[in-house]
């Protein structure tokens, strides 16, 4: 079957990828001019596999009050004229129980570790170069009330349990003395010693390289916007682009937060909003001053991944719209505390900046879904862990194309589900 991907960052690529590993004829089509350079191109390069409790948390709601009025504030809300932002909101806040949490991480867990498994296929396999290290991961947390609670989330789930470590400061900074920079208000970190990093722009350029050789090769269609889905008889028949339609037997939406003005017109609502993240990447210049494992700092909501010569340094989340546009201040954020915790061995006069949009759901699960089109499959709304889920919800969706089962449950990635079920307890049914 000949199938579009829309979507050429690594959630479309990954899902190229599998397609064309069950045979299908596959094109990957994206309004940029070369792969991987939406909220692919410098994320926080963290792989965080066991790591996967939401943005959505009960901690949170009694925090938004002080982040309001905080400049330098993790998260930061513009109201918008956007009925769509309003919504998202409103369902983010009914996310954050300590039962919808529990529900996601459930949910996450499994996948997450699947797409461990694939991303060591692609390394050791299929010989992927993109600066990955199994280097381990610290979260750091500056409050009392934060650790107890990140504690409490690993002892309720043994599988978290038996693969993650609550340290006290002492034990956080024989682990990685460099973090010794973020000061003494540091009380303690979980450590996840399998976690690991990479940088998601060579994968995908990694990706689509390989994708391009040997036999049925993808084909690219880059630098063109998909306006329309043209859908006759039921199916969806073509791609409407400024150069023409494009035929197509099948389609995979895998297009970021473009992709709910796609779908609106075929009915299909889906609850994902752009969460603005901001980067910087810093030549390292003093290796023994940079943390060798991968670091987050929970409070501030900034994460450190060492990746080749260079730190990655990325974090926060704005709600603030489409706007894809640099902001002094944040990166300014960014680099003060880059500065004040690793500085001295990093150059900091030349660090390259980049901002992105992440498709998020109010609960933190992607949605990887059929729909009511015969033809139209859905692999949206991974937020701020695409690259970590990417390559898992990529088979699960080529798993359900082909009609396979799969081989996790997923039934609280379906659209159906996507919504927060608040305090009613609500049962993850098995995959059929």
């Amino acid at each position: 079957m000949h199938i579009t991907v829309i979507g050429a960052g690594i959630v479309g690529l990954a899902t190229a990828w599998f397609l064309r590993k069950d045979g299908h004829t596959v094109t990957v089509i994206d309004r940029r001019e070369s792969v991987g350079q939406g909220t692919s191109q410098a994320n926080g390069g963290q792989l965080s596999y066991r790591y996967i409790a939401p943005l959505a948390d009960p901690d949170v709601l009694p925090k938004v009050p002080g982040w309001m009025l905080q400049a330098d504030s993790p998260i930061r809300f513009q109201p918008q004229f956007d009925g769509a932002q309003w919504r998202w909101i409103a369902t983010f806040m009914k996310a954050c129980n300590a039962n919808d949490k529990q529900r996601t991480v459930a949910a996450l867990l499994p996948l997450s570790l699947l797409s461990q498994r694939l991303v060591h296929d692609w390394v050791e396999g299929e010989g992927m170069d993109f600066d990955f290290r199994r280097n381990g991961k610290l979260v750091v947390y500056r409050d009392a009330a934060g650790f107890r609670s990140a504690r409490t989330l690993i002892e309720s789930r043994p599988e978290l349990a038996s693969q993650q470590h609550a340290l006290e400061r002492a034990a956080c900074l024989a682990l990685e003395p460099a973090i010794a920079g973020m000061g003494a208000d540091v009380v303690g970190g979980i450590h996840t010693p399998s976690e690991e990093a990479g940088d998601c722009l060579k994968l995908c350029q990694a990706l689509a390289a390989r994708m391009r050789e040997g036999n049925n090769p993808v084909e690219f269609l880059l630098g063109k916007t998909v306006d329309a889905l043209i859908v006759s008889d039921g199916r969806v028949a073509a791609l409407r682009t400024a150069d023409g339609d494009i035929a197509t037997e099948a389609c995979v939406v895998a297009g970021g937060v473009e992709a709910v003005a796609l779908l609106q017109p075929l009915g299909i609502e889906v609850p994902v909003y752009p969460l603005k993240g901001y980067s910087i990447s810093a030549p390292i210049t003093d290796a023994a001053k940079v943390p060798e494992i991968s670091v987050t700092d929970f409070q501030r909501k900034i994460v450190y991944a060492r990746l080749a010569n260079h730190l990655r340094v990325a974090g926060m989340a704005d709600i603030v719209g489409h706007d894809e546009s640099l902001q002094a201040d944040r990166l300014a954020t960014l680099t003060r505390e880059t500065r004040d915790n690793f500085g001295a061995g990093l150059r900091l006069d030349s660090v390259a900046p980049w901002a992105g949009l992440r498709p998020a759901t109010p609960t933190g699960r992607p949605i990887v879904d059929a729909t009511a089109l015969p033809n139209l499959w859905l692999n949206l709304g991974h937020g701020a862990l695409g690259f970590t889920l990417a390559a898992g919800c990529a088979q699960l969706i080529a798993d359900r194309i082909s009609d396979r089962q799969r081989p996790i449950p997923d039934e609280d990635f379906t659209l159906a589900r996507s919504r927060p079920s608040g305090w009613r307890k609500t049962s993850s049914a098995p995959t059929v």
